[in-house]
């Protein structure tokens, strides 16, 4: 199969385009994030403090003023006002950890993928091969960036894979035992998809769940870049089981045989669902 290197190049090009503009943000994000917990800058996250100390405070006079209120269990709500941010703080650290871990499934799932002869030899599709290497590496990236995070928040990184999808691809990987080239690629590539649109639609969730502004910065931007993925992958799905493999190809004259559904195949919801969204907790460092 021919292959243009120049377009395989620029279509790579624009990939990592879009994840020096996803990881520019996550860096700025981490920063303030740092001068958060180490300068005592003023943030949403410390006015959210203020706020609460204030309050606390408030309760704790009236329950002073009312002894027996204070002795039935003042204390006990005192006590759960002040551990309020701690809880937030905690929460996003759980949330961050288990993003850190579908990313190093990922990675553990594309580097297997490229010991097929089908997906990583010089035989294999070029454009597949190289998507698999570059998505990879993108991952290590995104798993290094939600491990900062955790960490800067006082929280443990999470190097193992999340535990409730090992299952689904230690499943599937067997399944491709003896599978013949198209099998295996159309294999390989429906795992890879389930794997990213899990990854996808958990970020979008997250940036709705986590507390601190710099942490939906993070989950936003590296939402966009899973979503690239899925489209990708989606696009190539669809040919291989069209019986088109050939077309999977940055070769000239492609596109003029490409069906019209390749235009929208990879974009089938106008709205990201969440219904593969991993648990918040999922992944957390026990």
């Amino acid at each position: 199969m021919n292959v243009d290197p120049r377009a395989l190049n620029e279509l790579l090009e624009e990939s990592q385009d879009l994840q020096a503009d996803a990881l520019r943000p996550t860096r700025d994000a981490l920063d303030e994030l740092v001068d958060v917990n180490c300068s005592g800058a003023e943030t949403d996250a410390h006015e959210n403090l203020a706020f609460h100390e204030g309050h606390r405070r408030g309760v704790f006079t009236s329950l002073a003023s009312a002894p027996l209120l204070a002795a039935a269990g003042g204390l006990t709500l005192v006590g759960a006002l002040a551990s309020s941010a701690a809880a937030a703080s905690s929460q996003d650290i759980q949330i961050l950890q288990t993003a850190a871990s579908i990313e190093n499934l990922a990675v553990a799932t594309y580097k297997t993928a490229l010991t097929l002869p089908y997906i990583g030899s010089s035989s294999a599709n070029a454009v597949v091969n190289k998507f698999a290497r570059v998505t990879m590496n993108q991952h290590a990236q995104h798993a290094d960036a939600f491990n900062a995070a955790a960490r800067a928040l006082g929280g443990k990184i999470q190097t193992k894979p999340d535990p409730a999808f090992v299952p689904v691809v230690n499943k599937a990987v067997a399944s491709l035992s003896g599978a013949s080239a198209a099998q295996g690629t159309l294999g390989v590539v429906g795992l890879a998809l389930e794997l990213e649109n899990i990854a996808a639609e958990t970020y979008v969730k997250d940036t709705v769940l986590v507390r601190s502004s710099t942490n939906k910065a993070l989950f936003a931007s590296i939402m966009g870049v899973e979503a690239q993925h899925v489209a990708v992958l989606l696009a190539v799905q669809a040919l291989l089981n069209a019986g088109a493999p050939q077309l999977i190809s940055l070769a000239p004259g492609t596109a003029a045989s490409l069906p019209a559904a390749a235009g929208s195949v990879g974009f089938p919801n106008a709205f990201y669902k969440t219904n593969s969204a991993a648990p918040a907790t999922q992944g957390a460092v026990k």
